[in-house]
């Protein structure tokens, strides 16, 4: 549901973004500076907002520098330059950044709380790191493994709307958006785990 989702909305975004995308290039901007600019802020915008609990605005504010990860892929796009493997691999390692700086900014004010939803929030940390690392060793044994319910775009939803929900006052938001998230990385891990078992025992 979500990924269909996020589908249909794809033409749209890149309809709004391409005319951002090409001011940043005649800027001088290039697609590896904004993806370290958006990362900055969404690590310290995390950090700042969701550890001491203003949930809403810090919401409001990390989405806006997320979008700078649609940004970078669409000025290499229109530069014609493409992405080069350096780019790549930048871009996949600053996601993992930014995934986890969310998620354990929350967990930094749910421990202080003595929160038992930190618990949840703990295994959602791990599996968000455990799913881009099995795809990755995978990939090294020449194993397709993109498998799994939810990719990161679909993680980033359904955590941003839960924490928003939550700073709003809606009752139960994190905890109904941070359980799905810890169930979908459990099923996902174990997906992947599956497939590469049997990409692995085939040879």
């Amino acid at each position: 549901m979500l990924s269909m989702i996020s589908s249909a909305l794809k033409p749209f975004v890149t309809r709004l973004i391409n005319p951002v995308a090409r001011f940043a290039l005649r800027c001088g901007l290039t697609p590896n500076a904004v993806t370290l600019i958006g990362a900055t802020g969404v690590v310290l915008s995390a950090a700042y907002f969701y550890s001491t609990e203003r949930y809403f605005v810090g919401t409001l504010v990390i989405t806006l520098f997320i979008f700078s990860d649609l940004f970078d892929g669409a000025m290499a796009r229109i530069s014609q330059k493409g992405a080069s493997a350096w780019g790549g691999f930048l871009d996949s390692t600053i996601d993992r950044i930014t995934d986890s700086a969310i998620v354990i900014s929350v967990l930094i004010s749910l421990v202080r709380n003595d929160d038992s939803l930190s618990y949840v929030v703990i295994v959602t940390l791990v599996s968000g790191i455990l799913i881009p690392y099995i795809r990755a060793k995978a990939e090294s044994f020449n194993i397709a493994c993109s498998v799994g319910i939810a990719e990161r775009t679909e993680r980033l939803i359904v955590s941003l709307t839960a924490i928003g929900f939550h700073g709003l006052g809606v009752p139960y938001a994190l905890a109904i958006g941070f359980w799905i998230l810890a169930v979908l990385g459990v099923v996902t891990v174990i997906q992947r785990m599956l497939v590469v078992r049997k990409g692995l025992q085939i040879r």
